[in-house]
């Protein structure tokens, strides 16, 4: 996040076409600039998608466009939370039922600590295992739990492969059914599909040479869902409509249910810091006076994602590059779609 701000603070989301003429204008210098080959954004006003935006090349020579389709890496996360939590609502699974009645990892068989592990704890990283167990090795606990916060992409595949025990159906058939039909998100998949080609962002890495694309094999609860920024922002829509929810989930998904604000806000960061933070389900929160975001961020090799939005607001962004310098532009592109100041200091006090 180091490129200097140039586009004033915060205040240009009045009009779309204002604030596509000042993209326009700033966003392809700031591509060249970091060595970023594309990016592309969304913006959500009032609750509804206002505008979509695509600048760069998604591979050599080809343009990027709005329908190019980007790995969004762990905005992947909120999208299985999702899932889970609208099977949550229709009581197919419940957030706090013990997933061993249906599925125990064999690698923590034999560690009591697996009856404990709930799929409330699994979306908010609170089940103690690693992020990833890394090749060659067993899972295992790294504190107990419920206890603490741990950030792990492991916790998602858990809780994944147990509603699929538990309801005999494909993780991503059901993503389908539950979340990605009714929400109007038609090009959004997990793994290689027929009509990725000639679509798909290349991944780069900092120096500018490009990568190879990863595709997941299943469907990884965590990783790997390839979308456009315009279907992430339809999802993000539908999460602010809390489509087909309940009160009372919509308020545990924004619910902070482990708090972060004692790492987050160490030294010179707590001048910025929010007055809560922490994970809820499938979001990290930020609670701020007057304010509250839910937002996260995503990076794989030669990718970096982000997106946000404030049901308080009821505005937020999408922002999808392929490019390990993408977070670069993270600050000015959030300041031209007029991110609350709040919010932007923020991010610049964590960079």
């Amino acid at each position: 996040m180091a490129v200097a701000l140039t586009l004033g603070g915060g205040a240009l989301a009045a009009e779309p076409k204002e604030v596509r003429a000042a993209l326009d204008q700033a966003v392809p210098g700031l591509l060249a600039g970091a060595k970023v080959p594309s990016v592309s954004i969304a913006e959500i006003e009032d609750g509804k998608v206002a505008l979509t935006a695509a600048y760069g090349e998604q591979s050599p020579g080809v343009r990027a466009t709005p329908a190019t389709l980007y790995n969004i890496a762990s905005l992947t996360k909120p999208i299985t939370a999702e899932v889970v939590l609208r099977l949550a609502a229709r009581k197919t699974v419940s957030l706090d039922a013990p997933m061993a009645d249906y599925w125990t990892d064999p690698d923590i068989a034999s560690d009591d600590r697996r009856l404990l592990l709930t799929p409330r704890l699994a979306l908010s990283h609170q089940t103690g295992f690693p992020n990833w167990r890394g090749p060659g090795k067993p899972l295992a606990f790294q504190f107990t739990p419920g206890t603490s916060y741990g950030y792990s992409g492991e916790g998602y595949q858990y809780v994944a492969r147990y509603v699929e025990k538990k309801t005999g159906q494909d993780f991503e058939g059901l993503a389908q059914a539950v979340l990605f039909k009714p929400a109007g998100m038609n090009d959004t998949a997990s793994g290689h599909k027929p009509w990725f080609d000639g679509r798909v962002a290349v991944p780069t890495d900092a120096s500018g040479k490009a990568l190879q694309p990863g595709y997941a094999t299943t469907y990884n609860a965590a990783d790997l869902i390839y979308t456009t920024a315009g279907d992430y922002a339809r999802f993000i829509t539908s999460v602010m409509r809390n489509q087909d929810l309940p009160p009372s989930l919509a308020a545990d998904r924004r619910h902070i249910q482990v708090s972060q604000r004692t790492e987050m806000c160490a030294g010179a960061k707590a001048a910025t810091c929010p007055t809560n933070a922490g994970f809820g389900l499938g979001w990290q929160v930020l609670e701020f006076n007057g304010e509250t975001v839910m937002m996260h961020t995503g990076r794989d090799e030669g990718v970096a994602t982000f997106a946000w939005y404030s049901p308080t607001t009821r505005k937020g962004a999408v922002f999808l590059t392929n490019s390990d310098n993408g977070f670069q532009l993270v600050l000015p592109v959030f300041e031209t779609l007029g991110a609350s100041p709040t919010f932007l200091a923020y991010l610049r006090g964590q960079s």
